[in-house]
């Protein structure tokens, strides 16, 4: 029995641009890209396998992905800080 993601995802018109924006930038980071697809892909309507074969992601990724954007919408596809000491050297 296939499953069915219970977080369904509504885009803004505002949000729907800001998505579309992050992946025609050539110098998007790719994690961005890959994560501002798998909202687009989720708000047509496509479940999260479904997606995962599109993008060649594992299923697990798309549905963390698509549940973060709806409890945080647009900050949830950020970084999220990590644990352990801050790196020695700068960037």
């Amino acid at each position: 029995m296939p499953r069915k993601s219970p977080f369904k995802v509504l885009l803004t018109v505002d949000e729907k641009k800001q998505l579309q924006d992050v992946t025609r930038k050539y110098t998007s980071p790719y994690c961005d890209v890959m994560r501002a697809k798998i909202v687009l892909l989720a708000s047509e309507g496509l479940s999260n396998k479904q997606i995962g074969q599109r993008l060649d992601l594992p299923r697990q990724i798309v549905s963390k992905w698509r549940k973060r954007f709806f409890d945080q919408r647009l900050a949830g596809l950020h970084e999220m800080p990590r644990r352990g000491r801050p790196g020695a050297f700068p960037p």
